[in-house]
């Protein structure tokens, strides 16, 4: 052989995994490089990790709600390290698995940073050794991002640092208003942290459906969190016992705990040698590739968060599949970005797939908008005022539905089955032939008989 490798993979994450098992399953010799762990944002610092404590944060709604059907648990009390530990035990039990498959695929990995020197040769930068690879697939990640021009900004934490937190703190404030950030402030609410949300829009969640968007803030701020929008932090000071003073632009000051930096996410390519390579990046730093994942090296892929297409790990997962399927398989596959559902698991949780009502109304011009608000069954006799909210898009000429959005309990396990039926181009009479399942609140998906009249009808 040529090379020293058939395939090089930069990036033990979950499409570094996926590929590089896959290919050495395909008969290929594999290895993979990964600096820090095993397993990638998603397993070590991501959804994983993320969601085993947004289960934590919820026991203490449910504790209130028990008393509604008779249960007393007055005696209930929380201890962050026993969640924190057990969260970074079952993170590095998955961590474990991934390498034991690697193995058993027959993939080397080697525990070292990975810098590209030409289209087929990659150098360690530990071991200073150097091989070449027939194909190199970048599967990099991100990173958190801090602002790099506030003052102080380096008292604040990100997502990362916040699983791994000595102690959970008295209070929090959380720059943004994406999904990590809803995420992890309703974790800290959850488990009594005073949160405050500061995000420079007008209204969280940019780029979810707009009735989502205010059902979801308007509940957040109901069950106390303090969100302010149209400020940024401008500038952090220390205090005395490790507090911190916020200053934002609307001249206000607050103190606090910890500062949350959850401002977004950058690509992992910087130093890795890729423009040296002939790969081209984005404005943003990230690998700019076509829709089978190829760059402009004709020897270098790339997949996952690192190409800024849609920073899911089910969609790298996805492209990682097509990738080996194109490569090693003999099958041409381009994955297709269109209609991938997304979750954020805030409180109430959200599940949309498809278009919003502003971008269906853009693309398409004439549509139907049906939507419901309800209260959930079990939140009556617990005197839980949470209300979900359910929305359909459709196309007013073809009567497919192409926009599902919901905001509530179980939304998330919801919208994987929306998907399914958006992807097969349903149409809204297929949806309303379809017999509900009741007592329950995905009944109510079937259920939405007449449209709304005008675009911004408060949710009910």
């Amino acid at each position: 052989m040529q090379y020293d490798y058939e395939l090089f993979v930069i990036g033990a994450g979950s499409g570094g995994v996926r590929a590089a098992r896959l290919a050495a399953k395909a008969g290929a010799k594999v290895v993979i490089a990964e600096q820090v762990q095993v397993g990638g944002t998603c397993v070590l610092r991501g959804c994983v990790p993320k969601k085993l404590l947004v289960y934590g944060s919820e026991f203490g709604q449910a504790f209130r709600d028990a008393k509604g059907f008779g249960w007393t648990v007055d005696w209930a009390r929380f201890d962050w390290s026993i969640l924190r530990d057990h969260v970074q035990a079952e993170v590095n039990r998955l961590s474990g698995l991934y390498i034991k498959n690697l193995d058993g695929a027959g993939v080397e990995v080697i525990d070292d940073r990975a810098i590209i020197v030409d289209p087929h040769t990659v150098r360690f930068t530990a071991s200073g050794k150097q091989i070449t690879a027939e194909r190199i697939l970048v599967a990099a990640g991100g990173h958190t991002s801090r602002p790099a021009d506030i003052p102080g900004q380096e008292l604040g934490i990100t997502s990362t640092d916040a699983f791994t937190l000595d102690a959970l703190p008295a209070s929090i404030v959380i720059a943004g208003g994406g999904y990590i950030a809803l995420e992890f402030a309703n974790i800290f609410s959850g488990l009594g942290v005073e949160t405050t949300l500061v995000y420079r829009g007008e209204r969280i969640l940019r780029g979810f459906d707009h009735d989502i968007r205010a059902h979801v803030q308007a509940d957040m701020q109901r069950t106390g969190i303090h969100i302010m929008c149209g400020s940024t932090i401008t500038g952090i000071a220390p205090l005395a016992e490790n507090r911190k003073l916020v200053t934002l632009s609307n001249t206000m000051r607050l103190e606090t705990d910890h500062v949350l930096w959850a401002i977004g996410r950058e690509p992992n390519t910087n130093g890795m040698g890729l423009e040296a390579a002939g790969v081209r990046l984005t404005a943003r730093g990230a690998v700019a590739v076509d829709e089978f994942s190829r760059s402009s090296a004709p020897s270098i892929w790339a997949i996952g968060d690192v190409t800024d297409r849609i920073n899911l790990t089910p969609v790298a997962i996805r492209e990682a599949v097509a990738f080996v399927e194109t490569e090693f398989m003999g099958r041409p596959t381009a994955f297709d970005h269109a209609d991938v559902a997304s979750a954020v698991f805030s409180r109430p949780a959200v599940g949309s797939v498809g278009y919003t009502e502003e971008q269906a109304r853009e693309k398409l011009g004439k549509i139907r908008v049906f939507r419901t608000a309800f209260r959930p069954m079990k939140n009556i006799l617990a005197g839980n005022e949470q209300r979900t909210l359910m929305k359909l898009i459709v196309a007013a000429e073809s009567d497919r539905v192409v926009g599902v959005h919901i905001a509530g309990p179980e939304s998330p396990d919801l919208i994987q089955l929306a998907a399914i039926a958006i992807k097969a181009g349903l149409t809204k009479a297929q949806w309303d032939a379809t017999c509900a399942v009741h007592p329950t609140a995905a009944e109510e998906l079937v259920l939405m008989g007449e449209p709304i009249s005008h675009d911004n009808e408060a949710p009910a």
